[in-house]
């Protein structure tokens, strides 16, 4: 397989498909909040977090313990996600419980996840 194998040298513009592409982009702030949300889980520890979070609601203290982490260490990466909206937390008296935001964040994990084990 040569190097320039999967390189496009038509001279063919594909107006229809173009236009239609074109109709459809979504605004730079769209792509910019999706760069940033791919930014944020991107990073190892916040997708060891997210991993937890899918499976089940926890505490500071038990992620802490499942990631072998310092509570404050999680907080912080939590704080992060909090503030991006792809955790959401609940207070039970003293305790913070911490969950995924919302279904899609779930799939989106879940179907990255799946990716990557294809791949395997």
């Amino acid at each position: 397989m040569s190097k320039n194998e999967f390189i496009c040298d038509c001279n063919v513009i594909h107006k229809d498909v173009v236009e239609k592409t074109i109709k459809n982009m979504p605004d730079a702030d769209t792509f910019n909040k999706l760069a940033e949300f791919f930014k944020i889980i991107g990073d190892a520890t916040r997708t060891k977090i997210l991993f937890a979070l899918d499976k089940n609601e926890m505490c500071v203290c038990d992620i802490a313990n499942v990631l072998g982490m310092s509570k404050s260490s999680i907080s912080h990466q939590l704080g992060t996600l909090r503030r991006s909206g792809i955790v959401k937390c609940r207070k039970s008296g003293k305790e913070v419980f911490y969950m995924l935001d919302d279904n899609h964040v779930k799939e989106v994990f879940e179907i990255g996840t799946e990716h990557i084990e294809h791949k395997k």
